[in-house]
C-alpha cells in the first residue's frame, strides 16, 4: 500500500508538472496543442530543450544518465532492485525538461521508473531483504501504469510480464494491493476517466477477420521496424550526449515542421484518429515521422518513454486502416475506432512482446467486451510477425543485450532470487574465540549446536567449526584418571582436528542467489549471514553451506 501511495503521488506530481508548464507557459492552448505553434518555434522548441539537456546531463556519469524501464531491469538483475535515487532524479527532472521541449516520447516509461524507484528507496529505508525489494519494484511499476492509464489489471500484468518476466503467487498478490491503491489515489485527483477518448466501437462481421489478420502483419511490419530504428540510434552511445541529445533534437525539430502531431507524449492524436478527425494522408506521415522522432529519443538517451509512441504509432495505423477499409466496404466496414484501438494493442503487444498486458490494457480503457476477439486476434499475428518472421525480441530486452546482459536470468537463478538467505541459513550456531579455554569449549559444546564459529578477532571470522568434531576432540584430552585438564589450559580452534569451512560475510537481506554467487569465490566454503544490530556491532545470525543451497533447490 506505501509503494502504491508513494507511486501515485510521485507519477501525479510528473504528470502535473508537464502538463502545468505545457497548459500555462509554453503552449498557446492545451498542454498537447503544438500544432498551433508556428514553424519556427517547433523547430526551435526541441533544439533548445537538447541543447540544454546536453549540457546539463553531459556532467553526469553514464551510470548516472540510465533511465526508463531498461534501467529498472538492469537494477532487477544486477544489484537486486536496489535502484539509486540519483538516477530518479534525473528521470524526473529530466522528463519532465524533455516532454515540455516537445521530444516525442511518452510519460508510462518515466513513470514506471520513477514507481519502482520510489518503491525500491522505500524498502531500502526499511532495511527490507533483497527478495522483498525485487517485489516492492514490481509494485511501483504496477502502481505506475496502473495510475497513468487508469487500469490496474493492465499495470499488474505489465509488471509480471514485462519487467519481471515472471508469474508467482507471493508476488502478485502485493502487487494488486499497490496497483489499486494508486488507482485509487490517481483517480481521487484526475478522474476516473480513460486516458483516450472511446468511441463506442466492434466489429460489425466476422468477414472482417481475414482484414484484422492482415492488419496484425502489417502492425507487426511497423513495430519491428520501430525496434530496429532504436538499436541502430543506440548504436551511436559512443558519441558525447552533448551531440546525441542535438542530434534528437534535430530529427524531432524538423519532423515537426511537417508533422507536429508527432510532438509530446501525443494523446491528442490518438483521440483525434479515434474520433475520425485525422485524414489517412496525415495518418501515414505520423506513421512515418513519429517512429523516426520516437525511436531516435530513446535511442539516443533523451530520459523519454516508448510506450506512449508505441499507442500513437499503432493508433496512426489502425485509423489508417480503417479508413482503408471503410473504402473497400463503404458503410459494412466497422468503425475507424475500432482500428484505432485495435492497432494500439498490436503495437504495444509486438513492440514489447507483452501480448497479455497490451490486451488487458485495451479492455479496461474500452470497458467493451466486443474488443476481446479481434484484439486477441490481431496481438497475436503482430506479435508472432515480430518475433518470429523478424527476430525480434522486446526493444527492452534488445537494448539490455547491448549492455551485456541476460535478462531474465536463467530460471534456476530467478528461483533463488525469490527467496532471501534467512530462509535457508542455519540458526543453531555459537560464536567462540579462537583461543578459548575447555571450559568455555565444554560449555558450548553442552549447548550442541551445529556449528561453532571461530572469532579470529573482535567481529573477524575465519572459519566455522563442526560441533560433533569439537566434541571428540574434547573427549580426547581428558587425563588418565578421567579428571579434565584445567579451566587454564586452552585450545585453538584452527589447530584442532576437525572439519572446518572458511567463511566469508554475507548480509541478510541478500538472496540466496547472492550467497551462491558469493560460494563461488576462492577460498569461500561457508557464509556467516550478518547483520548490524548497533553502529560497529554486527551480529551473526546463522551459516549457510552449499548443502543448504541444494537441499532449498530439492525441496522446492
Amino acid at each position: 500500500m506505501l509503494a502504491g501511495a508513494f507511486t501515485g503521488i510521485v507519477i501525479l506530481i510528473f504528470r502535473i508538472a508537464i502538463d502545468f508548464i505545457l497548459g500555462h507557459w509554453l503552449l498557446p492552448g492545451d498542454s498537447e496543442s503544438f500544432e498551433l505553434l508556428s514553424h519556427f518555434e517547433r523547430l526551435m522548441l526541441p533544439m533548445i530543450g537538447a541543447a540544454i539537456l546536453g549540457l546539463t546531463l553531459s556532467r553526469l556519469s553514464a551510470k548516472h544518465r540510465r533511465v526508463g524501464v531498461v534501467h529498472v531491469m538492469e537494477r532487477l538483475s544486477r544489484h537486486q532492485g536496489r535502484l539509486p535515487g540519483r538516477n530518479a532524479l534525473v528521470q524526473f527532472f529530466g522528463g519532465i525538461f524533455a516532454l515540455i521541449s516537445g521530444f516525442s516520447g511518452g510519460r508510462e516509461g518515466p513513470a514506471v521508473h520513477l514507481g519502482a524507484a520510489s518503491s525500491s528507496l522505500l524498502g531500502q529505508a526499511l532495511e527490507l531483504p533483497n527478495n522483498s525489494i525485487r517485489t516492492l519494484v514490481a509494485c511501483g511499476t504496477a502502481a505506475a501504469i496502473a495510475g497513468s492509464f487508469n487500469t490496474p489489471l493492465a499495470g499488474v500484468i505489465f509488471a509480471m510480464e514485462v519487467v519481471m518476466m515472471e508469474y508467482t503467487i507471493a508476488s502478485f498478490i502485493p502487487v494488486i494491493i499497490s496497483a489499486v491503491t494508486a488507482t485509487v489515489l490517481t483517480r481521487s485527483f484526475i478522474g476516473s476517466e480513460a486516458a483516450f477518448v472511446i468511441a463506442p466501437v466492434q466489429m460489425n462481421s466476422l468477414l472482417e477477420i481475414p482484414y484484422i489478420i492482415l492488419a496484425g502483419v502489417l502492425i507487426g511490419c511497423v513495430a519491428s521496424g520501430f525496434n530496429l530504428a532504436v538499436q541502430l540510434f543506440s548504436r551511436l552511445a559512443h558519441w558525447p550526449f552533448w551531440l546525441r541529445a542535438l542530434f534528437a533534437g534535430a530529427i524531432t525539430g524538423l519532423a515537426a515542421i511537417t508533422v507536429p502531431e508527432i510532438m509530446g507524449v501525443g494523446y491528442d492524436t490518438v483521440n483525434g484518429a479515434m474520433l475520425g478527425q485525422i485524414g489517412l494522408t496525415t495518418l501515414l506521415a505520423i506513421i512515418v515521422f513519429k517512429t523516426l522522432a520516437s525511436a531516435g529519443a530513446v535511442g539516443l538517451g533523451i530520459p523519454v518513454g516508448l510506450i506512449g509512441p508505441t499507442f500513437v504509432i499503432g493508433a496512426a495505423v489502425g485509423g489508417a486502416l480503417g479508413i482503408v477499409g471503410e473504402m473497400l466496404q463503404p458503410g459494412e466496414a466497422a468503425s475507424v475506432g475500432l482500428y484505432v484501438m485495435l492497432g494500439m494493442a498490436a503495437m504495444m503487444a509486438a513492440v514489447l512482446q507483452a501480448p497479455l498486458a497490451s490486451l488487458m490494457a485495451v479492455l479496461e480503457l474500452t470497458s467493451n467486451p466486443n474488443l476481446i476477439l479481434p484484439a486477441m486476434l490481431i496481438v497475436v499475428v503482430a506479435t508472432l510477425v515480430t518475433s518470429v518472421i523478424f527476430k525480434q525480441k522486446s526493444v527492452f530486452l534488445s537494448t539490455l543485450e547491448t549492455l551485456g546482459l541476460q535478462y531474465p536470468p536463467n530460471p534456476v537463478t530467478l528461483h533463488l532470487q525469490r527467496a532471501g538467505v534467512s530462509a535457508i541459513m542455519n540458526r543453531d550456531v555459537v560464536r567462540l574465540s579462537r583461543h578459548c579455554s575447555i571450559e568455555e569449549a565444554l560449555a558450548v559444546v553442552a549447548e550442541s549446536p551445529r556449528w561453532v564459529v571461530a572469532e579470529i578477532a573482535p567481529g573477524k571470522f575465519r572459519s566455522v567449526v563442526n560441533t560433533a568434531d569439537l566434541r571428540i576432540h574434547l573427549d580426547t584430552i581428558k587425563q588418565p584418571d578421567e579428571s579434565r585438564t584445567t579451566p587454564a589450559d586452552t585450545i585453538d580452534l584452527l589447530g584442532i582436528p576437525a572439519l572446518r569451512l572458511d567463511v566469508a560475510d554475507i548480509d541478510y537481506q541478500a538472496t540466496i542467489s547472492e550467497a551462491q554467487e558469493a560460494l563461488k569465490e576462492p577460498g569461500v566454503e561457508a557464509l556467516c549471514v550478518r547483520r548490524t544490530s548497533a553502529p560497529m556491532i554486527r551480529t551473526v545470525l546463522g551459516v549457510i553451506t552449499q548443502t543448504d543451497i541444494d537441499n532449498y533447490r530439492d525441496i522446492q
